[in-house]
């Protein structure tokens, strides 16, 4: 008897370490496709910068490429001052991002499980969501910033907000509308209600949802949050873009774009990344992303 007991722990540890050893299998192969596809992204964006320099016959005193931005930023004798000032910016553009995507994130998931739990409240809310993306942002903002104050925190984050809002909103709405019905049943077998079924089931099946509602919502709130300065805090690098143009500083404009548009696709690269390894280790399909 004790050996047949031995025996089958012996079988039960093997079957574990080759459960183990092809989750890691699987876990390595899909970091390594979400790394790949992020070096392809920033070659193909590369590509198309040079492309477009070499084939529309731009000025190179307006137009400059990538090795004018480097020397900008690393060789030049003032690189360090152009360094020290862009950055300086950014700070302020991230911090203005995260107010964005904290507060239009939030509010997207919150609407989106309220959505769920009644459909009146849908029914009801849902045309508000519609009209804040049908109206030109842009026309907006002059509203907000009357409302809220100009450069206000307030008017950074629902202008941020409505940027991230919306897109997340539908995804979020999504997801949770793909919740199993034959775990719903179950869940109502049991004497659940509405919000138990939502937190038990549709929450955790719409991972993938809330994930790409994140990647979706990394650049929009860089966006939104440089729309804001434009027009309403005057900093950060959205209010420094309009400086340069008129100074004729192109270098420093070029640089500022480049910078911004590689730290928008490192985030959104980041939160893939994230998400590739948390959908893996819970057996979800990471290919099928919303």
């Amino acid at each position: 008897m004790s050996e047949a007991v031995q025996t089958q722990a012996i079988l039960v540890a093997d079957l574990r370490k080759q459960i183990r050893s092809t989750a890691l299998k699987s876990l390595g192969r899909a970091v390594g496709k979400s790394v790949l596809i992020g070096l392809a992204t920033f070659a193909i964006v590369l590509l198309i910068w040079l492309a477009v320099l070499t084939f529309f016959g731009i000025s190179p005193y307006i137009a400059k490429g990538p090795l004018d931005v480097w020397d900008f930023l690393v060789v030049d004798a003032d690189a360090a001052e152009n360094r020290a000032v862009l950055a300086a910016n950014l700070e302020v553009t991230l911090r203005h991002s995260i107010i964005g995507f904290v507060v239009g994130l939030g509010v997207a998931i919150l609407g989106a499980i309220l959505f769920r739990v009644s459909r009146a409240a849908e029914s009801a809310l849902m045309p508000v969501a519609m009209l804040l993306r049908s109206v030109p942002l842009i026309a907006l903002a002059p509203v907000i910033i009357l409302i809220f104050g100009n450069g206000s925190q307030a008017s950074v984050a629902v202008i941020g907000g409505i940027v991230v809002l919306f897109p997340a909103l539908v995804t979020m709405v999504f997801g949770l509308k793909a919740a199993s019905p034959q775990m719903l049943d179950v869940v109502a077998v049991y004497g659940g209600n509405t919000l138990t079924a939502v937190r038990k089931v549709a929450l955790p099946g719409a991972l993938p949802s809330l994930f790409a509602a994140i990647r979706i919502s990394v650049p929009g709130a860089i966006t939104g949050a440089l729309l804001t300065e434009m027009l309403s805090t005057g900093d950060g690098v959205g209010f420094s873009t309009l400086q340069y143009i008129p100074q004729a500083k192109f270098n420093d404009l070029w640089a500022a774009v480049v910078v911004v548009t590689a730290i928008s696709l490192l985030l959104y690269f980041f939160v893939q990344l994230i998400e590739t390894v948390v959908l893996t280790r819970m057996g979800m399909n990471t290919d099928r992303r919303n």
